[in-house]
């Protein structure tokens, strides 16, 4: 077996935590085939519990730990340099040592980045192949939030996104390959990095479909005949936090007036003070961290992804089709998956329709829907075929 360096933003684990399920299956894939050394950092102490579990998927591994808050702090030193703050946010003097030294103990030939903050850890081993998985154009997440912001924010938010843009051209024009997370978000990047257009691809995420099942036999964590929606996510990422504000705002109210003991939980992990007050109205539940989320989207009548700030593909809009569960999405939402709209999941542009399609939804007796969703994902999101191609970019082709 070949030894392979993996540089991973954050620690692969649990692998059914929403941002990290990639990352894990990527990790899990190569693990097969690479004596993986691996790099990461631990940035929420309850994830040092899962170090053993991951170090035993390695042949080598090293856990940084990450203050958020001073991580933030110390990016800050970024705009005097004019580079990008998400860059600084990740820097860590004694990650950047355990790579050297260990790209020099195996003589590493194959390296794969896992976001493009990683790949300032590589800039040493410009002789070995190596792949960056971007999943998402995250400079052009920065302009989307630059774009909901008032000043100063906004104008912090477009710095970002020039910053990386032009870190991320640098490290694409330098790689073997460049991957994403589905066609759309390559082709963005085709646009803004048309000099390396020839090493753009995408690799769609997959869905355990065993364990996002509708099959489990999953205690039901509402009421007794309460109808329930849901939104499943980390809810400190300030895209969710606008998703579920407008929910609260537009949405909802309108649903109430039609039936006043419908209730909507707001289910994931360290959820923000904005989210925390919504808690405080009316029909709305906020859970805060849950030991298994598959409950709240198996036994939800209607499971909701209002994104109105979105890049990639949206892992929960996959579980809860994996779960049959009938989703409403936005455009946002839905972009990079491959679903039937009137078919698979219904589409909703602004706070009216999506209030008549959660109505429609809850007026219907059989879960037609949900089934076809369930299909649908068992067909097109399968781990193994969609990291197939991980191989062939790491090896010459």
């Amino acid at each position: 077996m070949q030894d392979l360096l993996l540089l991973i933003h954050r620690i692969p684990y649990p692998p059914n935590k929403g941002d990290k399920i990639r990352s894990y299956n990527l990790l899990k894939h190569l693990a097969r085939d690479y004596r993986v050394h691996l790099a990461t950092f631990v940035d929420d102490a309850d994830d040092w519990q899962y170090v053993p579990t991951v170090e035993a998927m390695c042949a080598s591994s090293h856990f940084a730990a990450l203050n958020p808050t001073l991580a933030r702090v110390r990016s800050l030193g970024a705009l005097l340099k004019n580079r990008s703050l998400s860059l600084d946010y990740y820097q860590d003097a004694g990650l950047q040592r355990w790579v050297d030294q260990t790209v020099a103990a195996h003589a590493i030939k194959r390296v794969l980045v896992f976001s493009s903050a990683m790949a300032q850890y590589a800039d040493n081993v410009p002789e070995a192949r190596r792949v960056i998985d971007f999943c998402d154009v995250d400079s052009d997440k920065w302009r989307q939030y630059a774009d909901k912001k008032s000043w100063p924010m906004s104008w912090l938010y477009r710095h970002e996104a020039r910053q990386l843009l032009r870190y991320e051209r640098k490290v694409a024009s330098e790689y073997d390959a460049s991957l994403f997370v589905s066609g759309p978000e390559a082709d963005l990047f085709r646009q803004l990095a048309p000099e390396s257009t020839a090493r753009i691809g995408h690799f769609s995420n997959g869905v355990d479909t065993d364990y996002f099942s509708p099959e489990h036999e999953l205690a039901n964590p509402y009421a007794p005949g309460e109808r329930a929606l849901v939104f499943t996510g980390a809810m400190d990422y300030w895209p969710n936090v606008d998703a579920v504000q407008w929910f609260c705002d537009e949405v909802f109210p309108l649903l109430r007036r039609q039936d006043p003991a419908l209730r909507f939980y707001i289910v994931g992990s360290r959820p923000a003070p904005q989210v925390q007050a919504l808690g405080q109205l009316a029909g709305v539940t906020v859970t805060g961290t849950v030991p298994d989320v598959r409950p709240y989207i198996r036994h939800a009548r209607v499971a909701v992804a209002p994104l109105r700030i979105a890049r990639g593909i949206q892992n929960k809009v996959l579980e809860a089709m994996a779960m049959a569960t009938p989703v409403v999405v936005s455009p946002q939402a839905l972009e990079g998956i491959a679903a039937d709209p009137g078919r698979e999941l219904l589409l909703a542009a602004d706070a009216q329709d999506f209030a008549d399609a959660v109505w429609l939804l809850l007026g219907r007796d059989d879960n037609t829907m949900g089934l076809a969703a369930r299909a649908r994902v068992e067909h097109h999101y399968s781990w193994p075929s969609n990291l197939a191609c991980i191989g062939e970019r790491l090896e010459c082709y």
